[in-house]
């Protein structure tokens, strides 16, 4: 148990198991998604058919297709923001089952068109183009079906890392809203022309209920439920400050800010609503404790966050959230170590000041480049103070090589960065360790934080990437 003046958590493993049970909870329901399809395929003699070339390759297709559809709705539903779901695992967690799982999906509903098209290729002795060209021809629904799949096929490939470098933020976000379109085109084919949905009511039933499902959560908690209730509650920009290292920080007020029931260490999405900006949401973590306000400190990347720095005062905005497990909520031990890098100190200061905690708990490490030109300093040093807690700022150049800490200069002993890390953080093997930093600074923090054996799930890693 930690505690200060104003709160106590609980800690200890019983917490760390029934975090782990909840997120093999949501696992099985996924498991289950998938198994439910196949076993009513098999239970209504989906292979039993199967007695020639042409039929193998139908009873591919059909089930390839229902395997693809419960992973389809898994895909988007990780996507949705429920948030009883993001809860439990974290919407950096969600997202990153959901890119994963962008390729295999790809992969199946493309080898789903092959054997289906080499089905009716071989019944009707035609050549396979040929086959491709009768049946979207032929049939309205299947050419929305291969639209789609086209769309897909884009979205995936903008998902790869080597494009998503070349792409800004906006042009992704854009080219992702193209996979709702996707999805909602290759829907009446399915009822239309599918085998398994039109011989078995309720796995037509079953399907029909998952797409709804699926359908409201995605219109409500990723589109009308944020605009409802920042409107309901008045969302403004209440101040801007400029801060040091190209960065700013705002002010969100408007009517009980303190119901959104944000944590230190969350994140928002912020879409404001100007003749530019409205249509796109960015991501930005809290830079101080939630109360009857929200602060954001955005770094200017030359992006959208440069119209962020001249954002004026009484702007309204829309705020969805707040999202992420970066938080006391997965706290499980006493000792608490806080890494910092950059514009990533906005969540760190933020949890720095709010950790339940007796002297001697936390300790931060903030890496900078230059430490008369670090965003949030002076408050991250006034925090530490009044909280006792251990501070180290780390400035000096990069490593010529991976790494998370300053070069060493000459004349220091070298050691590896896990020894210089114990010795800035004694407890760290035996502590809860937030990270917060470009991705390769916090995977080499990572990467260190292994080589102390530290258990993976006392590692909580927030990444500005997208």
């Amino acid at each position: 148990m930690a505690k200060n003046t104003d709160s106590v958590v609980i800690l200890g493993s019983g917490k760390l198991l029934g975090l782990q049970r909840r997120q093999d909870g949501v696992e099985m329901l996924g498991i289950l998604a998938i198994l439910i399809p196949i076993i009513a395929f098999l239970i209504n003699g989906g292979l039993a058919a199967a007695n020639d070339l042409a039929s193998w390759f139908n009873a591919f297709n059909r089930l390839t297709a229902l395997v693809g559809t419960s992973l389809l709705l898994i895909h988007m539903i990780l996507v949705a923001r429920v948030p009883w779901l993001e809860k439990i695992l974290g919407l950096d967690k969600l997202t990153h089952a959901h890119k994963k799982l962008g390729k295999p999906l790809l992969y199946l509903l493309i080898v789903h068109t092959i054997t289906a098209l080499i089905s009716y290729s071989i019944s009707d002795g035609v050549g396979v183009l040929t086959t491709l060209l009768n049946l979207i021809g032929g049939y309205a629904d299947l050419l929305l079906a291969f639209i789609g799949l086209l769309l897909m096929i884009l979205v995936v490939v903008s998902s790869i890392r080597a494009a998503r470098r070349k792409l800004s933020y906006e042009a992704w976000y854009l080219i992702h809203l193209l996979s709702y379109i996707s999805i909602f085109v290759a829907i009446p084919h399915q009822f239309s022309l599918g085998t398994e949905l039109l011989a078995e009511p309720l796995l037509a039933t079953y399907f029909i209920a998952l797409y709804v499902f699926v359908g409201l959560n995605i219109v409500w908690f990723r589109f009308l439920f944020p605009v409802v209730q920042s409107l309901a509650l008045s969302l403004r920009v209440e101040s801007v400050r400029p801060e040091a290292n190209r960065t700013t920080s705002i002010v969100i007020g408007g009517k009980r800010v303190e119901s959104l029931g944000a944590e230190a260490g969350q994140f928002f999405m912020l879409r404001v609503l100007t003749a530019k900006q409205w249509w796109r949401p960015h991501p930005f973590s809290v830079s101080a404790f939630p109360s009857n306000t929200i602060r954001f400190t955005v770094g200017n990347r030359g992006d959208d966050t440069s119209l962020l720095q001249e954002i004026q005062p009484g702007t309204r905005v829309v705020l969805e959230g707040p999202f992420g497990v970066f938080s006391e909520s997965k706290r499980t031990k006493q000792h608490v170590l806080l890494l910092a890098a950059g514009i990533g100190v906005a969540p760190i200061r933020a949890l720095a000041e709010s950790l339940a905690s007796d002297p001697g708990d936390v300790t931060v490490v903030y890496r900078v480049t230059d430490r008369s030109d670090a965003s949030l300093l002076d408050e991250v040093e006034r925090i530490c103070r009044e909280r006792n807690h251990a501070l180290h700022v780390l400035d000096g150049p990069r490593p010529n090589g991976p790494g998370f800490l300053p070069k060493q200069q000459a004349g220091e002993q070298i050691a590896p960065e896990y020894a210089r890390l114990l010795a800035l953080a004694p407890f760290a093997a035996e502590s809860d360790i937030y990270i917060c930093g470009p991705s390769a600074w916090s995977n080499a923090a990572v990467q260190a934080l292994k080589k102390l054996n530290v258990p993976k799930a006392s590692i909580h890693v927030e990444e500005f990437a997208w």
